[in-house]
C-alpha cells in the first residue's frame, strides 16, 4: 500500500492488472485504505460502498483467472459523480429532496465504464443540482481542496478533481456545463476533459437536443482520461446528438508532431478580469508550446454574445428540469438553484430564438477564426482556488462580479461553442495553489486537443506534483 500505487497512473494498474502482476482485490485494497485515511480531512466521496467493491475485486479476479475476456478497465476502481444515476447506489444529486433516492437504472455513460470492468467504490460529491463552481450541499457538507484545506476544489466535480488528487481513485466520471469538468482539475492539480457534445451520449436526459452540458472523463494524467473516454464514447441512437464514430478511436498512442501548428493565445475574452496571478501562471507556459514547434500567436475572435447565450439556455434548461421540484420544494432548495429556475421561467419564445441565432452567429465567426489557428489556449478560470466557506466570488482584483458565474466565463464561453476542451495543470500560485491551462479545439477535433494536452504535460511534468495532505500517504 504505498504511493507508488494510489498514483500510478490507470494505465499502469491496468496493465499489471492484466499481466497479473497485480491482483484486483490488491488494488482495490489499497484504495479502500487511501480513502479511509484520507477522505475524512477532504470529504471528496460521500457515498462509499467498501464492502461491495472489494466483493466486486474479488470477482474481477476469478473472472481473470477463467481467462476471460477483459474491459480496458478491469478491476480500476471508480467513483462516479453524484449527479449520474448508479443503479442500487444512492444518487442525491446534492439535494435534500433525493437524498435517500436509488434509481432503478445506471446512466448510459455509468453503464458503459462498468461494462469495461471498472468497479465502483461511490459517488463523489457535487453542488447542487450541479449549480455552482463550489462543491457543497446540505446532504453531505463541504468538499475540501487537497492543497489547502481551507479552499474549494471547485466544481461541480469537485468531489471528482479532490479524489483524484489524493490518489483515491486513478479515474472519475463527471459532467460540464459551465466548467465543471474543467474547474475542478484547474483547481486540483489533475486532467479534465469536456468532449464534444454527443461524444459521450447522455441518457436518460431531459432535453436531447441540449448542447451545453456534457459528461466525460477525469484523471490524473492526460492518457489516462483518453483510456476513459474511449470506453464512455460512442453512438447511441437515445441521444438525437450522438457522434457516429467509435470510441475506441482515443485507446491509440497520442503522441503527434506539432511543428508548425498554429495557435491562438487568447487575451482577455472581450475584456473579461483575471487574477494577475492566474495569468502569470498561464504565460509563463507561452513558451512550451513554441518549444513543442507551435506557432503562437496572441489573437482572439469577438466573443460577444456568449454571456447572453449560456446564460439564457443555462436558465432555461433549470427551469425545464426543476421548476416542478421547486413548487413542491422551494424550503429545500438553494437560492442560486431557484434564481435559474425563475430567469428560465421569465425567458419567451422570440428572446430564445433570437439568442439561438446570436449564438450561431458566435459559433461562426468563431469557426472562421479558427481556419487559422488549430487551437485556442486560454486561462480555465479568471481566479485561482477560493475559500471553502465562501459560496462565489464577487470580485477580482478589486472588481466586482455581478453573478455567481462571472469569475468562471473563461471556461463556460466555451461550453456555448460546443468545442473540446482541456484543462492541463500548468503551474502553482506563489501560495501553493494549482492553476491549469485551458486548450481549445476545433469543431469535433477531441482528439487533436488530446495529442496536444498531451504534449504540454510531457513537456511540463506540473501534475506529477502531489498534494501536502498526501505525504507519506
Amino acid at each position: 500500500m504505498t504511493a507508488e500505487l494510489f498514483f500510478a497512473t490507470a494505465t499502469e494498474i491496468a496493465e499489471s492488472i492484466r499481466r497479473k502482476r497485480l491482483s484486483c482485490k490488491e488494488v482495490m485494497e489499497a484504495h479502500l485504505a487511501q480513502i479511509e485515511r484520507i477522505n475524512p480531512k477532504i470529504n471528496a466521496i460521500v457515498t462509499f460502498t467498501p464492502e461491495k467493491a472489494l466483493a466486486d475485486a474479488v470477482e474481477a479476479d476469478k473472472a481473470l483467472a477463467r481467462g476471460e475476456r477483459l474491459g480496458p478497465l478491469h478491476g480500476l476502481p471508480i467513483a462516479h459523480k453524484d449527479l449520474a444515476n448508479t443503479k442500487g447506489l444512492r444518487t442525491t444529486y446534492g439535494s435534500l429532496i433525493f437524498k435517500d433516492h436509488v434509481p432503478a437504472e445506471d446512466a448510459l455513460h455509468i453503464a458503459r465504464i462498468k461494462r469495461a470492468g471498472a468497479i465502483t467504490v461511490g459517488k463523489t460529491n457535487t453542488p447542487e443540482f450541479g449549480a455552482g463552481s463550489q462543491t457543497f450541499n446540505q446532504v453531505f457538507g463541504t468538499t475540501l481542496n487537497p492543497w489547502d484545506t481551507s479552499k474549494t476544489p471547485g466544481g461541480s466535480s469537485g468531489g471528482a478533481a479532490a479524489s483524484l488528487a489524493c490518489g483515491l481513485v486513478p479515474i472519475a466520471d463527471g459532467s460540464d456545463m459551465g466548467g465543471s469538468l474543467r474547474n475542478p482539475a484547474n483547481f486540483c492539480n489533475v486532467v479534465g476533459f469536456r468532449p464534444s457534445p454527443g461524444r459521450v451520449p447522455v441518457w436518460p436526459a431531459v432535453a436531447g437536443w441540449f448542447t451545453l452540458g456534457v459528461e466525460g472523463p477525469m484523471a490524473r494524467t492526460v492518457k489516462d482520461v483518453a483510456l476513459l473516454l474511449s470506453v464512455m464514447a460512442s453512438f447511441d441512437r437515445r441521444s438525437p446528438i450522438a457522434i457516429d464514430q467509435p470510441g475506441t478511436m482515443f485507446a491509440q498512442p497520442l503522441e503527434r508532431d506539432f511543428t508548425g501548428v498554429r495557435i491562438a493565445w487568447l487575451k482577455d475574452l472581450g475584456g473579461l478580469v483575471f487574477d494577475s496571478r492566474v495569468r502569470t501562471v498561464v504565460d509563463a507556459q507561452r513558451g512550451t508550446f513554441e518549444q513543442l514547434g507551435c506557432i503562437v500567436d496572441q489573437d482572439e475572435p469577438a466573443f460577444s454574445g456568449a454571456d447572453e447565450s449560456f446564460l439564457g439556455w443555462r436558465a432555461w434548461y433549470y427551469h425545464l428540469a426543476f421548476a416542478k421540484l421547486l413548487e413542491k420544494h422551494r424550503p429545500l432548495i438553494k437560492a442560486s438553484v431557484i434564481q435559474e429556475i425563475e430567469s428560465g421561467s421569465r425567458l419567451s419564445g422570440s428572446y430564445l430564438g433570437n439568442m439561438e441565432k446570436v449564438r450561431t452567429e458566435l459559433y461562426h465567426r468563431v469557426r472562421v477564426f479558427m481556419d487559422q489557428y488549430e487551437f485556442m489556449v486560454l486561462p480555465v478560470n479568471q481566479a485561482p482556488p477560493f475559500d471553502a466557506k465562501t459560496e462565489y466570488l464577487t470580485e477580482i482584483e478589486g472588481v466586482k462580479l455581478e453573478r455567481y458565474t462571472d469569475w468562471m466565463r473563461s471556461a463556460y464561453y466555451m461550453s456555448v461553442l460546443g468545442l473540446p476542451c482541456i484543462s492541463v495543470p500548468a503551474g502553482f500560485t506563489p501560495e501553493g495553489l494549482p492553476v491549469g491551462i485551458q486548450i481549445v479545439g476545433r469543431h469535433h477535433d477531441d482528439l487533436g486537443v488530446l495529442q496536444l494536452a498531451y504534449a504540454f504535460e510531457q513537456a511540463t511534468q506540473v501534475g506529477q506534483r502531489r498534494p501536502p495532505l498526501c505525504a507519506g500517504a
